[in-house]
């Protein structure tokens, strides 16, 4: 392994020198730097982390917590982590992925260790129970979601109550009158996860504005599950004609179910899904949807951290991202609707 003393030698500088250079400490003459830069690049020279860190007190590291849990769409949880991953590196920093259901206990590993100059924390529950660790944590936080109370937190997040309103508006412009929410998994519900607890709240306030019926069922996300899912919509709500859809792993068997019964999409029941795009437009039926921005949050909220640890003033310390809500062919009038 290279040395700092060999890139010095090679440079004809003092070792101190090539150290200013690296940590910008000191104004460096531009014709010395260069000769230094030229060396470190030659000889292939990479600083060592701990020296550097107890040098600098910084570890160049973001934690990112991601409970992989089974009742969540993973692939969704690892676009935001390789976007995080991708906007940290270009910032010059490491990414420190803690995908365990530790709760505060990682929170405290990080914190008390300073394994990290910052954390993104996901999976967020309204009344989380990291949020008071995370408020006197001496490291900046970043949240992709929204708690229950957001004062003294930094977010970002998909506005989902107004993702919900807008899908709830987009049926009842089309004449449905009774919907049907097929949603997660129920112990996304237990936990009161943000993310899907807004998106139902925006869904029943816009249709209770709007006349709509609407009914809310939690789904494992099987076949079979859907099956007995559908099949108790059906016998509370037979006139049920629209579905919004928030469970990725439920679209497809969805769709079957509907085939095999006969209701044709969208000239019987309309579909529309609240998942990312690549879901919808692969989909039997290309699916009228509301897109997750997975890459547009993880990369906001890497920005996000780094300029807390800059000391940047923030315009807002909560950003929502409007949802939009794309036409495709799962969706149509009701029928018998004018």
């Amino acid at each position: 392994m290279v040395t700092l003393a060999e890139v010095a030698r090679h440079a004809g500088v003092s070792a101190s020198t090539v150290s200013y250079v690296l940590s910008g400490k000191r104004s460096i003459s531009a014709p010395t730097r260069e000769r230094v830069e030229h060396s470190i690049k030659e000889l292939g020279y990479h600083p060592n982390a701990g020296a550097r860190a107890l040098a600098s007190s910084r570890s160049n590291i973001l934690a990112l917590m991601v409970p992989l849990r089974t009742d969540m769409y993973v692939p969704v949880m690892m676009e935001i982590a390789i976007a995080v991953a991708t906007t940290a590196r270009s910032h010059g920093y490491d990414v420190l992925l803690l995908t365990g259901e530790e709760g505060p206990a990682a929170v405290r590993r990080v914190t008390g260790s300073g394994l990290a100059d910052a954390m993104i924390v996901m999976d967020v529950e309204l009344e989380d129970e990291r949020l008071p660790l995370l408020h006197a944590a001496r490291q900046p936080t970043v949240l992709i979601g929204l708690p229950a109370d957001t004062v003294g937190l930094t977010c970002v997040d998909l506005d989902f109550t107004a993702t919900g309103a807008l899908c709830a508006e987009h049926l009842a412009e089309l004449g449905h009158r009774e919907i049907a929410v097929v949603g997660e998994a129920a112990a996304v519900y237990e936990r009161h996860t943000g993310f899907a607890e807004r998106t139902l709240g925006g869904l029943r306030r816009r249709a209770g504005e709007l006349g709509v019926r609407l009914l809310h069922r939690p789904c494992e996300g099987s076949y079979e599950s859907m099956d007995g899912t559908l099949s108790r919509i059906f016998d509370e709500r037979p006139g049920t004609t629209g579905f919004v859809v928030q469970n990725e792993a439920a679209i497809d068997p969805l769709l079957s179910l509907l085939r095999r019964q006969g209701r044709a999409v969208p000239e019987d029941v309309s579909v529309v899904a609240v998942c990312p795009e690549q879901v919808a437009t692969q989909a039997s039926v290309r699916l009228t949807s509301v897109a997750i921005p997975a890459q547009e949050m993880g990369r906001r909220a890497v920005e996000l951290a780094v300029a807390k640890l800059e000391g940047q003033p923030l315009e807002e310390q909560v950003t929502l991202l409007a949802p939009e809500l794309t036409v495709r062919a799962s969706s149509g009038r009701a029928p018998g609707a004018s």
